[in-house]
């Protein structure tokens, strides 16, 4: 088990290297220039170019490109993520700030995610065919298909604006306050609706391929309560693609919680990644897109471990 975790993270390393890499070249080749924003509009001509260069040479922006990839990935190896441009704070305390609220919001996401898609997609094969089924393939349908960012508006505008039973917006007290607790409802709603659509559709199918085999059959012929057949010998089988999902859907979490942080106001890391893109903020683009790469591969990590508990007949070699 040790060396194929060793084996699985040493694989991880090209993957968050590529992830960087692609990043760092694709913020640098974008239109405009981070320098220019330091400048004061009503300066004088001169003098906004002698302070135009002056930053430029601060920052190392004058160098050739392969320069400073070299030079970020010397920092990298230090873990030095650098300072923030507009700012001036490092980005690793940023980060250290920002990462308990958005594990916080992923987690829980991830959790009535898997409670609800895999609850309504092991119903749904069970009646398969009847109104039960079709019910729940549309809601899933219906959770795939709409934007998170209207759903996250007109979950504003149900609950905060028209009935004022949750706030809109921010993160309320501490994590375990009641106040706290109201704060994270409609933002894990929208995230994990999403998720749970598509892990409905999933589990469904996986259940369908499983439901009728013969250790099943066996099972419900010695007399085995239904519930008990399905749960222990049909679902532990069919959730062997279904953690697979869910694996990737806590990476995806992390990711989708951009647009979810930012509808409201959320101070996480998705928030913090579209301030550091709309400022051209180098460091913190970076940072955030690294760790996002991460979750993706912590969460197949943990996966495949989980893949050894559930199917016995799984070795790693």
């Amino acid at each position: 088990m040790r060396a194929y975790i060793l084996k699985r993270v040493l694989l991880a390393i090209p993957t968050i290297l590529g992830a960087v890499t692609l990043v760092f070249f694709a913020m640098h080749l974008a239109p405009g220039d981070p320098a220019s924003l330091f400048i004061p509009p009503d300066l004088p001509p001169e003098k906004s170019a002698e302070l135009y260069a002056q930053i430029q040479r601060e920052y190392g922006f004058d160098d050739p490109l392969y320069v400073q990839y070299g030079r970020y990935l010397t920092k990298l190896a230090k873990l030095d993520l650098g300072k923030s441009l507009r700012e001036g704070t490092p980005v690793i305390k940023d980060l250290q700030r920002r990462v308990p609220h958005t594990l916080r919001l992923g987690l829980a996401s991830l959790a009535v995610s898997a409670l609800l898609g895999i609850t309504v997609g092991v119903i749904s094969a069970i009646y398969r065919g009847r109104w039960v089924d079709h019910l729940s393939m549309v809601g899933a349908l219906f959770g795939v298909s709409i934007p998170s960012f209207w759903l996250a508006l007109m979950l504003i505008l149900l609950f905060a604006v028209r009935l004022q039973w949750l706030p809109p917006s921010g993160l309320g007290d501490t994590t375990l306050s009641w106040d706290g607790l109201k704060h994270m409802v409609l933002p894990v709603l929208v995230l994990g609706l999403g998720g749970a659509g598509g892990l409905a559709r999933y589990t469904r199918s996986s259940m369908l391929e499983v439901i009728n085999r013969d250790y099943v059959r066996t099972a419900r012929a010695k007399g085995l309560n239904e519930r008990v057949t399905i749960l222990r010998h049909a679902l532990r089988n069919a959730l062997i693609p279904v953690v697979t999902i869910l694996g990737l859907n806590f990476g995806f979490m992390l990711s989708g919680a951009v647009i979810v942080e930012t509808v409201f106001a959320w101070p996480g890391i998705g928030r913090y990644l579209i301030d550091g893109v709309n400022g051209r903020d180098f460091p913190v683009v970076q940072a955030t897109v690294l760790l996002i790469a991460i979750g993706f591969v912590v969460g197949n990590l943990i996966t495949d471990l989980l893949l050894v508990y559930i199917d016995p007949r799984i070795r790693f070699e």
